[in-house]
């Protein structure tokens, strides 16, 4: 590790959930101490066997941890220093699972309308109609379970799951049956989800890709452990994390759109760091978007050459520098107030004398650009 200078942290989220819970199960050893926010996706991230659904599982009630304790905002469901544990059914959540486990013998609108008669009415916080605009399913109603696609099952459970008007809505990588169609589908469903309801999520997953389309926030697990949580910026560029040092790492920033340029099609965003240039997107003013920029796709001058083939060229500074073998270096960036990654070779940043503290500009091809 060569010498570094304190990274620039993120204001914090003000922890609303909190949770503890330790379980033996076997030889698997599950100890966990969480603390995240009271709204928005919390990503609960890790590879297959490492304890997020496990996790999940504790939250839901369907596992009774020894010396837990779980509160959801004001609400306490579980502590057993006083004797308190909630039973599933009295926990104010939604669960939807990696399979929709919708009622094959009803239809669509049956279905949710299962899900609204389990809250009562003067407790519901969400319409049947809001729902189906939400999810975009007013031309599903009258079908049966084995009239839909993979992702059309999963959009209904979301909705029946959102009709119980539930605090804390849980789901268990509910992508993973998917094909790649019907991933792309409903991943937009997701989103507008997370821009549109205040209703706190946990999103279990091990894909990368959906962790930084959608989380705010994150849990990294590893053999029943919680090795980091915080922010997700903050958690991908964390060098004492592997997710820094994967084969796809980077960051995900969020830009104002700006304009299109319809010459040569291109969109352009504009963030706290600079502007950024991109394919042409159908963007239109409104929310923040977000930006993917991997590590590998950034390289680093010590000039701003103006004649260049690449757009984006941002002023940066060195905050920190990794070596990774064989013969790579992996550079944390500060650009305006968000992180950057970049993975060069050893022999470039020799060459250029890198040296954390050094104001560089990081270069970043348009079409690289997720």
């Amino acid at each position: 590790m060569i010498d570094s200078t304190t990274a620039t942290r993120l204001p914090a989220l003000t922890p609303q959930i909190q949770g503890r819970f330790q379980l033996a199960l076997g030889q698997f050893n599950f100890d966990v101490n969480f603390q995240i926010p009271g709204r928005g996706i919390t990503a609960i991230f890790g590879h297959s066997g490492s304890g997020k659904t496990t996790l999940l599982r504790c939250i839901a009630g369907l596992e009774r941890a020894t010396a837990g304790f779980l509160q959801i905002n004001d609400h306490c469901w579980q502590d057993d220093s006083k004797g308190i544990f909630l039973a599933t059914h009295q926990r104010s959540l939604g669960y939807v699972f990696q399979e929709a486990s919708l009622f094959p013998h009803l239809t669509v609108k049956q279905n949710l309308e299962y899900g609204l008669r389990r809250t009562p009415l003067a407790q519901r916080k969400i319409a049947l109609v809001e729902v189906i605009e939400l999810l975009g399913i007013s031309l599903l109603l009258s079908r049966r379970p084995d009239r839909l696609s993979g992702g059309e099952r999963q959009r209904v459970a979301i909705a029946r799951a959102l009709l119980t008007s539930p605090q804390l809505l849980l789901m268990d990588e509910p992508l993973t049956a998917l094909d790649d169609q019907s991933k792309a589908e409903i991943l937009p469903y997701l989103e507008k989800l997370h821009e549109e309801l205040a209703i706190p999520l946990l999103y279990v997953t091990h894909s990368q890709q959906e962790l930084m389309r959608l989380a705010d926030y994150m849990l990294l697990m590893n053999q029943g452990q919680l090795i980091g949580g915080g922010p997700l910026s903050e958690m991908l560029t964390r060098f004492d994390l592997p997710l820094s040092h994967a084969h796809e790492a980077g960051v995900v920033i969020e830009a104002n759109f700006l304009t299109h340029d319809e010459e040569f099609h291109l969109t352009y965003l504009e963030f706290s760091g600079g502007q950024l240039s991109l394919p042409r997107q159908t963007l239109l003013p409104g929310p923040l978007v977000r930006v993917r920029i991997q590590a590998r796709d950034v390289s680093l001058a010590l000039e701003n050459e103006i004649r260049s083939s690449i757009l984006n060229v941002l002023a940066a500074t060195i905050v920190e520098i990794t070596e990774e073998p064989p013969g790579q270096w992996l550079i944390k960036l500060a650009v305006g107030e968000i992180l950057l990654l970049a993975r060069i070779t050893a022999k470039s940043g020799h060459l250029l004398q890198l040296q954390p503290g050094m104001a560089v500009y990081a270069r970043v091809k348009s079409l690289a650009l997720l």
